[in-house]
């Protein structure tokens, strides 16, 4: 029996690791000091089709608002599906730093990062970044069009 369960072992060992490795990826969205109340921000992947294959984080709690990240929204079908985590919407100047969990078959495979914000009596900003999933891009930070500073993420 004990050597069955040393077979066992040592043969997963050998045959999962491709299938189910992920890595700790760290998003960074730092805000521009925009003068308005705090942003609500989607974070989510495309797929090299451009449909829509998971929600990484949302910042802002009130599900009533989530139709404002309007590309991210429409993505989910209408159904501002939450299949990331969720946090308090975040502040102008404010930085926010998320750690979340991707499997390495999602990098250099066409996937994309996005970013939707929206903030109460100002305009929305759908799509306001939208970055290549590479490993190359790791660490580099890119500007947002509207409410985003800079944008970037870490292996």
């Amino acid at each position: 029996m004990k050597r069955m369960l040393a077979v066992l072992a040592l043969t997963t060992a050998l045959v999962c690791p491709g299938l189910a490795m992920a890595r700790p990826v760290t998003l960074t969205t730092t805000l521009k000091n925009y003068g308005g109340n705090g942003a609500y921000v989607a974070i989510y992947l495309t797929d090299a089709k451009g449909a829509y294959a998971r929600t990484l984080w949302v910042a802002g709690r009130k599900a009533k608002y989530y139709e404002h990240l309007s590309d991210w929204y429409r993505a989910t079908g209408g159904r501002g599906a939450i299949d990331g985590i969720t946090g308090a919407s975040v502040g102008s100047g404010r930085t926010l730093e998320v750690s979340v969990e991707l499997a390495d078959a999602l990098f250099d495979a066409g996937y994309t990062v996005h970013v939707d914000t929206a903030v109460e009596d100002m305009r929305d900003a759908p799509n306001e970044i939208a970055v290549p999933l590479t490993k190359a891009a790791s660490g580099q930070t890119v500007p947002g069009r509207r409410y985003v500073a800079g944008f970037g993420y870490r292996l």
